[in-house]
């Protein structure tokens, strides 16, 4: 899968919307079980924003990359 593949370059893009996915994914469902930690979900709105600024660069930079590591993280395209 991709994290295979990006073991190698942890600087890239791809490595780092994988990174936050995985980081968001714990979040989520830490406030599935503590919904009133409200200093979670600032972290968690902020890890949202930082991947979807990243998501949007890669689209810009290479849309073939971008497609590719939203279907393979199973993320929404805006």
């Amino acid at each position: 899968m991709v994290k295979e593949e990006k073991q190698e370059n942890r600087g890239s893009v791809e490595f780092q919307v994988f990174s936050f996915t995985n980081k968001i994914l714990r979040l989520a469902s830490h406030l599935e079980l503590h919904k009133k930690d409200f200093s979670s979900e600032r972290g968690l709105r902020r890890l949202l924003g930082k991947r979807q600024h990243l998501l949007a660069y890669l689209a810009k930079k290479n849309r073939v990359h971008y497609k590719k590591l939203i279907s393979q993280l199973d993320i929404r395209e805006k």
